[in-house]
């Protein structure tokens, strides 16, 4: 994301990002705002709640001496987990939320979104208010994306199978000659370095030193992928960690997400609807051990996240996150913020698995080669895929 700085590009902007979370939700039923499946799946009706209270929260109240609170309940309903904020519901709580309705949400969104405009065109507005707006921005840009995947795995596991929208594109075929690009090894820079807009897990630029290393130009089809399972991918402990394993036997995992075996014939659910696995399109919703089992399987690894960031300019990527073999740790110099902010990324990094990269899910503009996804390395809910190295 750009830098904004003009009163009219900051209302813009404002007003261009609030609408698309709203637009998102426009498929929905009543009904289907309110569902919470799995612990790591939130309501949508909770994140258009959430990413409302974070501009209630951390720009109106603090700054906008006139701001009257919405209703002093929210913040214990949509704090999400800032502890420097107070008490909060329990993340496994959230589907249990019947009330705000979700209209009571909308007019929620409604007041902000009148009062954020007020402020955005008043004096009390000023530049160093800027970059916690442009994290707020960002902010619901990330829940934009959960968003979409929270609404198909709600979709997903309704035993109708019913389609989020029957003209959503969420996969592509790969065609062309699969190549593996050589760097050499040597010096390379990583990180964040430029006037615009980059999380703090991002910055700090500075250099690696990597050994000489190949990329696949394509990320993994389903095809390829079927290979795998059809070679007892999955009833094989060589290939997995001890952790993959574990969880393949606890889980009985036998397929990626949302596939199923309909008739003999491998079926997965899509946004537009149940289809056909096709072989050609690329592979989607894996988790790191199961990404990290079919490269042994094809006697490769997967890429550093500085591999990753070093070789990402000569190929194509932004169709799936693509899981890297590297944990989530902070950057030489990384330093928490104080208060309330400092708690969005630094405390996250242990025990997760770092993915590069964007998905057909990501906000326009919300991508960039230095972006730094995180998860713990058996979910796969999020859109993931498989790129290969060596």
């Amino acid at each position: 994301m750009e830098i904004i700085t003009k009163p009219k590009s900051v209302l813009k902007k404002f007003m261009d990002v609030r609408s698309r979370s709203e637009e998102i939700c426009k498929p929905l039923e009543i009904e289907d705002y309110v569902v919470q499946p799995i612990v790591d799946v939130s309501p949508p009706k909770w994140h258009l709640g959430h990413t409302t209270w974070f501009f209630e929260t951390f720009i109106l109240l603090p700054n906008f001496p006139s701001y009257e609170v919405f209703d002093p309940q929210y913040n214990f309903v949509f704090n999400s987990y800032y502890e420097t904020i107070g008490a909060r519901v329990i993340r496994t709580d959230r589907g249990n939320l019947s009330r705000p309705s979700v209209s009571d949400v909308y007019r929620y969104r409604k007041y902000v979104d009148e009062k954020m405009t007020e402020f955005l065109n008043s004096y009390h507005m000023n530049d160093a208010i800027l970059p916690i707006l442009e994290l707020g921005l960002n902010h619901e840009q990330q829940h934009q994306e959960l968003l979409i995947t929270d609404i198909k795995y709600i979709l997903g596991h309704n035993p109708l199978f019913p389609a989020y929208k029957k003209e959503i594109k969420e996969n592509q075929n790969i065609s062309g000659e699969k190549r593996m690009l050589h760097f050499s090894e040597g010096i390379y820079e990583i990180g964040f370095d430029a006037p615009a807009f980059c999380f703090d897990n991002e910055m700090g630029k500075h250099k690696v030193y990597l050994n000489d290393f190949a990329i696949s130009d394509h990320l993994v089809t389903n095809g390829e992928y079927l290979e795998f399972m059809e070679a007892g991918g999955y009833s094989d402990f060589k290939y997995w960690h001890a952790d993959g394993w574990n969880w393949v036997k606890e889980n009985d995992a036998q397929s990626p997400l949302y596939w199923h075996k309909i008739d003999g014939k491998w079926m997965h659910y899509t946004l537009s609807g149940l289809q056909e696995v096709d072989p050609d399109e690329e592979l989607c919703h894996i988790n790191f051990y199961e990404a990290s089992a079919y490269a042994a399987w094809r006697g490769m690894r997967l890429p550093t996240e500085q591999e990753w960031e070093a070789a990402s300019s000569c190929f194509s990527w932004g169709k799936r996150w693509e899981w890297t073999n590297s944990a989530y740790l902070p950057y030489p110099g990384f330093k928490k913020e104080a208060g309330a902010v400092g708690e969005y990324n630094g405390k996250f990094m242990v025990n997760q698995m770092v993915l590069r990269g964007a998905s057909v899910a990501t906000p326009p503009g919300h991508s960039r080669h230095t972006y730094r996804n995180f998860f713990q390395p058996e979910l796969k809910w999020q859109f993931s895929g498989i790129r290969l190295a060596k």
